[in-house]
């Protein structure tokens, strides 16, 4: 897109998502993520009460008495988001495409993190990481932040979540909020990669689909292309047969993701292109409320 173009969208979005995430994100968001994060202070002798969790065991070894370690609550956050950029985010049959979706949820999540003077980084991945862009401060960032979410062009169109959950794992050395915003069409094993970047982090995943992709419709003879690999085929989407076995494995590939997510301990949000977002994030900020 041309550069007023792109600035027009630019505007329309922030304008937008700083809406939502000053006047209908602003409470859940602080009490879904806010303090959160603990980083060690001190240790002190054991006093009556405290958590036999927080003992340090070196130092009580080394001077006969029992030391707990003393944290204290971190009052801002980094806030990643890690932002899926392969050719399967291009499709768009029921409402936006995945891509706009993303980023309109990428941009009110940034604009939120900023209202609570929390720093916002991005990693855009594909099977590869495409562009890391270290965590800052402020409103001029976000714009930056926003501008490349509108108008970046990936080098490669498959798609590798666990590229991403490494980089994640390696790059940031203090915990952060990770929210890994992609449709999960990805045929690899991540289980590993995500729980390792859980551990460390506080991984959030953001399912963005379209229904499309859910059910096939009923259109008879169609050629259908893999946005990914190139790859064409002539389906018959007047068969039964055919529907019924696409139904399937929509399920089973919903079913397997939910389970590495319940596994690795990672809260999930799911967005239909045709859906408002707003809804779906507040809901998993109201359930982070209540389990975390």
């Amino acid at each position: 897109m041309d550069a007023s173009e792109l600035i027009s969208k630019v505007r329309k979005i922030e304008i937008k998502a700083k809406g939502l995430s000053q006047n209908v994100f602003a409470g859940e968001y602080h009490s879904a993520f806010k303090g959160r994060g603990m980083t060690f202070s001190e240790v002190r002798e054991y006093q009556y009460g405290d958590d036999v969790r927080d003992i340090d065991w070196n130092v009580t070894a080394r001077s006969n008495r029992p030391y707990v370690k003393v944290y204290e609550e971190e009052r801002e956050l980094t806030v990643m988001l890690l932002v899926d950029v392969s050719g399967s985010q291009d499709f768009g049959a029921v409402g936006d495409s995945k891509r706009e979706m993303m980023t309109q949820v990428a941009a009110t999540l940034a604009f939120s993190a900023i209202e609570n003077n929390d720093k916002v980084g991005v990693i855009f991945f594909s099977d590869k990481i495409e562009k890391f862009i270290p965590p800052k401060k402020g409103r001029k960032h976000i714009l930056l932040v926003l501008r490349e979410l509108l108008d970046f062009t990936p080098e490669s169109k498959g798609t590798d979540l666990n590229r991403a959950l490494e980089f994640l794992t390696s790059a940031l050395k203090r915990r952060c909020t990770a929210f890994l915003i992609s449709d999960f069409i990805d045929e690899h094993d991540y289980y590993k990669a995500l729980s390792i970047a859980n551990s460390k982090h506080d991984v959030i995943a953001i399912q963005v689909y379209d229904k499309r992709e859910a059910t096939m419709p009923n259109v008879g003879l169609m050629r259908v292309a893999d946005a990914e690999n190139g790859a064409e085929r002539w389906v018959d989407t007047g068969s039964k047969h055919v529907r019924q076995a696409f139904d399937r494995w929509w399920y089973k590939r919903q079913l397997n993701m939910s389970d590495t997510l319940r596994r690795s301990r990672v809260d999930l949000a799911s967005i239909a292109t045709d859906e408002d977002y707003v809804k779906a994030l507040m809901g998993m900020f109201k359930r982070r409320v209540v389990t975390h």
